[in-house]
């Protein structure tokens, strides 16, 4: 008899082990559910709604009350289920900046906003973001700007990212190059200082406790990295080519690199990476640097521009492959961004949109769009100040906002399309992102 409880003691073992090694692996299989037979050892609260529930301390750690579960938090059969990020930590431009840049030099001006918020949210689109979307499918509130002082809650997170940023600090200040101060590196140093003094501050009160994350939530967290586009054009400002481009962007990843290992080392494990998208399909890039137009291809993108983007995502992805050798304990996915925004780009109309490379929120020109007239811009008419850069009848239908940035709408079909893991390599879905691939 007491062999047989061995044997069967192995076999459960063996089982949770293959469990678990199946929902951590890359492999193509895709569970919708999960049906658990067992006892105290994957009770989820099943002896407790016959006999009543188990007490406190019972579930304290976790769960802060009772839960079913004879242990202070979760089970094993939890941790077979989807990641449970409690946090993001978020670094970038514009591509999702929530409010960094509009708090240091100036809200985005309306329409900006209009769709969603219905007031400027210092996004520079219609509505919500990729990153907005992501919080939302992780159960999150949306990520406050590190730099926001009026009504932010930093107690899921907080986002670096502020629009016109890159990875190498600029050499211009943002109003003559556009480029913001506020670089890559700054945003490291703004989260080393926000980590330590959080924890600090959550000890002078509930009311820092509400709006600061735990001191666990930095090791759980989900950090995501969306920045380089800038890095690519700030070549093209100053009149490189292409060739001068791709020679200068293999130090950005360093760069890059080295910023990814410096969050590992401050308790970061798991790592959500978006390469760069088309550029040559914006509307600001094929006004500012496109004077040929046999660089245009047959749907309206500079094939030229796009190759550039293209090497630098070629050279990111080799890079993620390193990091996994160099980060053991680090679950890093990188997302094929561009693939998605091509497609629908160049397949509008087949998924819902129209005028693909045209400004929804401008002024004038082919592209509805000018460099100084920007999203919202005024102009005095008659004595009176006129919007003249307005939005489009129906941003819904419409993929790029102002030239630069993506509506609402677009937004929603990209996250939509990442979201499964389709775009990423390991095939993770972004809820189960904590796992090694």
């Amino acid at each position: 008899m007491k062999s047989h409880f061995s044997k069967l003691l192995v076999a459960t073992a063996m089982l949770m082990f293959l469990s678990l090694s199946l929902a951590a692996s890359s492999s193509p299989c895709k569970f919708p559910a999960i049906f658990n037979f067992g006892d105290s050892n994957s009770d989820t609260g099943g002896l407790s709604a016959l006999f009543g529930q188990a007490r406190l301390p019972h579930g304290k750690s976790y769960f802060h009350s009772p839960a079913g579960r004879y242990c202070d938090g979760r089970l094993v059969i939890d941790f077979i289920g989807p990641c449970s990020f409690p946090a993001i930590f978020n670094f970038g431009d514009s591509n999702s900046d929530t409010g960094g840049l509009s708090a240091a030099f100036g809200q985005a001006p309306y329409p900006n906003g209009e769709t969603y918020f219905h007031v400027p949210s210092g996004r520079f689109s219609d509505g919500r973001l990729v990153i907005d979307f992501i919080a939302e499918s992780l159960g999150l509130p949306h990520l406050s700007a590190f730099l926001d002082s009026m009504g932010s809650n930093f107690s899921h997170g907080a986002n670096f990212a502020t629009a016109g940023s890159t990875v190498i600090p600029p050499n211009t200040t943002i109003s003559q190059g556009g480029a913001s101060p506020i670089s890559l590196d700054v945003q490291l140093l703004q989260f080393s200082d926000f980590r330590t003094r959080s924890q600090i501050y959550r000890t002078k009160g509930e009311l820092f406790e509400k709006s600061l994350p735990k001191e666990e939530y930095f090791s759980q967290a989900l950090y995501t990295f969306d920045i380089g586009q800038n890095d690519i054009t700030a070549g093209y400002k100053l009149n490189w080519t292409a060739e001068q481009v791709k020679a200068y962007l293999p130090y950005v990843l360093t760069q890059l690199s080295n910023a990814i290992k410096s969050v590992y080392g401050q308790g970061g494990r798991s790592f959500w990476i978006h390469n760069t998208g088309p550029l040559g399909c914006l509307p600001y890039v094929l006004v500012r640097f496109v004077t040929d137009p046999a660089q245009i291809n047959k749907y309206g993108c500079a094939d030229q521009i796009d190759e550039v983007a293209k090497f630098f995502n070629q050279r990111l992805k080799e890079a993620v492959v390193q990091l996994k050798k160099d980060l053991p304990l680090a679950a890093i996915t990188y997302v094929d961004v561009y693939s998605v925004k091509y497609t629908l780009v160049t397949q509008a109309k087949k998924y819902g949109f129209e005028n693909p490379l045209i400004a929804c929120c401008g002024h004038g020109g082919k592209y509805n769009f000018d460099r100084y007239a920007k999203c919202g811009a005024k102009k005095m008419i008659n004595g009176t100040e006129t919007l003249i850069a307005k939005s489009c009848d129906d941003p819904t239908v419409r993929i790029n906002w102002d030239g630069t940035h993506f509506t609402e709408a677009a937004n929603k079909w990209i996250f939509q399309q990442i979201v499964n893991g389709s775009f990423s390599d390991p095939p993770n879905p972004l809820k189960t992102a904590c796992r090694c691939g």
